[in-house]
């Protein structure tokens, strides 16, 4: 084959790239002895070479690409300027997904026309987020474009919030499943894979119809939230709370959650017994702590209170430590009738570390996994975003939360952490754990 250009070579070679699931770079390229014009070049794998490990100098070791894959093309520039091709190598030391090819470097690129439309959005005040999603729908999804929000946010870096249209609550009724609740295909699908524990807290917006947003979260394999379903409730009484866990339920194939955390709500609590008898409930943790400047802020001990009362919860290993350590600061600060502190004791088997151990809960402690989806929803609506437009939103939000899956998804493929041992077992490890499972705490 014969190219007029190094980048003509380069780009076929990338487009081959794409297709079959690597990336490439321009290797090497070398001079003529007697004038400055370019005569070899070498365009590879983008796994050609050595990673440089840090494992055992490092306590925090970052990811590594290379395994010195000799895949390349040479090529040669003939006397009449063109390049000739020299050398082939096609077989890489690795595998590779076409699924995966569009996130490589070298096959993202904003073209010229996409930047003008980016710098337009940014002089209009348009949210990067709207902007980017508009390009995906005009490329006909995220699989079609050849940039990510990242490769964007050099050109939109000043937003505003959404303006929505105009919409009513009637407009929507045909949308959803069963009144106001809805589930997905992939909803339903990242259930069965992350399903073993499944926050659910009703504390973020309440829209103009007075209808608060109601999630239903979990945890994937890169410690990313999941939306696995949405309710938006008129009331938050046991009778609504039950009909919206059995409608999840029945979405969900009526495969109920190992494991659920809430807040303290006896509402909810006692919708969970009656839907979900059998599952695991922990009250949120986050909640309870941040309750004690209004339980015993006037206290004029107060200080010595939160010490005594986190030191109980948090250093105790086991249970008759734990009630120890709590007896002691209730006599210490005569609270022995303090009612909110009786009832946490009674139910302390839902909230304190040391009595909930005994379960799988996929690092999360408290509903924060919750609030973690709702700043994500806070790009999308607020609470003037009326119901027609919420539907849409929601869509747009599950699409962009699962791109975002897939570019850890790739990064994970793509990269890898050296191990610190020579070990079998942190080799098998290392095929089995995504990098946000391996990375050093930071």
């Amino acid at each position: 084959m014969v190219f007029d250009t190094v980048e003509e070579l380069t780009n076929f070679y990338a487009n081959y790239g794409k297709k079959m699931g690597f990336g490439v770079c321009k290797r090497s390229s070398q001079k003529s002895d007697t004038s400055e014009e370019l005569r070899y070049a070498t365009v590879s794998c983008h796994r050609v070479g050595k990673s440089k490990s840090t494992a055992q100098n490092s306590l925090n070791p970052r990811p590594i690409t290379k395994t010195n894959c000799g895949a390349r093309v040479n090529a040669k520039r003939g006397n009449d300027g063109k390049w000739y091709i020299s050398k082939v190598l096609l077989k890489h030391n690795h595998p590779f997904s076409p699924s995966k090819g569009r996130f490589y470097r070298c096959n993202r690129v904003v073209n010229s026309r996409v930047r003008r439309q980016l710098e337009i959005f940014q002089r209009a005040g348009v949210r990067m987020n709207k902007g980017f999603n508009s390009l995906v729908v005009e490329h006909g999804g995220y699989e079609n474009i050849p940039f990510t929000e990242k490769d964007c946010r050099n050109y939109i870096d000043k937003v505003k919030r959404l303006k929505f249209g105009e919409g009513n609550a009637e407009a929507i009724q045909s949308y959803f499943m069963k009144n106001l609740f809805w589930a997905n295909a992939r909803c339903r699908a990242a259930y069965e894979e992350f399903g073993d524990v499944v926050a659910f807290d009703t504390t973020y917006l309440t829209n103009k119809y007075h209808m608060p947003l109601a999630p239903f979260v979990g945890v994937n394999h890169h410690g990313q939230s999941l939306l696995l379903g949405c309710g938006l409730i008129s009331n938050e009484d046991t009778k609504t709370f039950t009909w919206l866990f059995r409608t999840w339920l029945t979405c969900m194939s009526g495969r109920a959650p190992p494991a659920i955390i809430t807040d303290q709500d006896q509402a909810m609590k006692k919708a969970i017994e009656v839907v979900f008898p059998n599952a695991r409930h922990r009250w949120c943790l986050w909640h309870i702590i941040k309750k004690l400047p209004e339980k015993f802020g006037r206290h004029k001990r107060y200080k010595s209170i939160k010490y005594k009362l986190k030191k109980a919860v948090y250093d105790s290993l086991t249970s008759n430590e734990f009630e120890n350590n709590w007896n002691q600061m209730l006599e210490r600060y005569r609270l022995e009738k303090n009612r909110w502190l009786k009832g946490l004791f009674v139910e302390r088997y839902r909230w304190v570390p040391c009595f909930v151990k005994d379960s799988f809960w996929a690092g999360m402690s408290t509903t924060q996994r919750s609030e973690s989806i709702n700043s994500f929803f806070d790009k999308y609506v607020n609470k003037k975003t009326t119901l027609k437009q919420f539907v849409k939103q929601y869509e747009n939000a599950l699409r962009d939360r699962a791109e975002k899956e897939n570019i850890e998804d790739f990064k994970s493929y793509n990269s890898w952490y050296p191990p610190i041992t020579r070990y079998a077992m942190e080799e098998q490890f290392k095929g089995v754990y995504t990098n946000a499972n391996v990375e050093s705490p930071k």
